[in-house]
């Protein structure tokens, strides 16, 4: 069993990044008190801006592990607080990496459900103002989780982080990743997982797995 150790929301959408105009973006995200809701996409007072690469049913929730977030801040040497990762949730205790697609999380009153990695973009590079971070981010592959809401409550910091639920297969977070990314060769492995992933992923990812299917055949 893992803790929540806290609860980050963006609260604006317009972003000043550096060597930019502003932007819009809801990466900026900060810690409040108290409960918060949760409901289908998301949680209270959070801004999703771009709903085709974040938010919607299978990307509602974000979660990144403080074990994670020490690695970094000794790896650029900075102090990186929640919500620095754009995370929803600062979890401790919890191995995110190696969470299944399809684990379900009870956290406060709110049932979620793993549903798959995050790919690092440009924002986040700049956001951070660290050069090749993309790179950087994807070879150490500690990508946090994103999380479908299956049932709405209120959850805070200080919680439980509850696995209440672990699907009968192997396809973990980490191994997604990679699969669909610098080990495209392994994608078909995930072809047990498909069903967990948001909605809008599955039919591109399919035709992937069956191209790499094929082709080994």
């Amino acid at each position: 069993m893992g803790r929540l150790d806290a609860v980050c929301v963006s609260g604006s959408d317009l972003l000043s990044l550096p060597d930019s105009r502003p932007s819009r973006s809801g990466i900026d995200k900060k810690p409040v008190s108290g409960r918060v809701a949760v409901h289908e996409l998301g949680l209270d007072g959070d801004v999703q801006v771009n709903r085709k690469h974040h938010g919607g049913e299978g990307q509602a929730v974000y979660a990144y592990g403080q074990e994670d977030a020490d690695w970094w801040a000794a790896e650029l040497d900075r102090e990186l607080p929640p919500g620095r990762f754009g995370e929803n949730l600062r979890t401790s205790g919890v191995d995110l990496t190696g969470a299944l697609l399809g684990e379900q999380w009870r956290i406060g009153t709110a049932l979620l459900e793993v549903t798959a990695f995050r790919t690092p973009c440009v924002n986040f590079e700049r956001f951070w103002g660290v050069p090749r971070l993309v790179k950087r981010f994807t070879a150490h592959g500690a990508t946090g989780a994103y999380l479908r809401v299956l049932e709405t409550g209120e959850l805070g910091a200080g919680d439980a982080v509850e696995v209440v639920l672990r699907p009968d297969h192997e396809v973990t977070v980490g191994l997604a990743f990679r699969a669909a990314t610098t080990q495209q060769h392994r994608l078909p492995e995930l072809e047990p997982a498909l069903r967990y992933l948001p909605v809008k992923d599955q039919p591109k990812l399919a035709a992937k797995i069956a191209a790499r299917s094929g082709a080994r055949a």
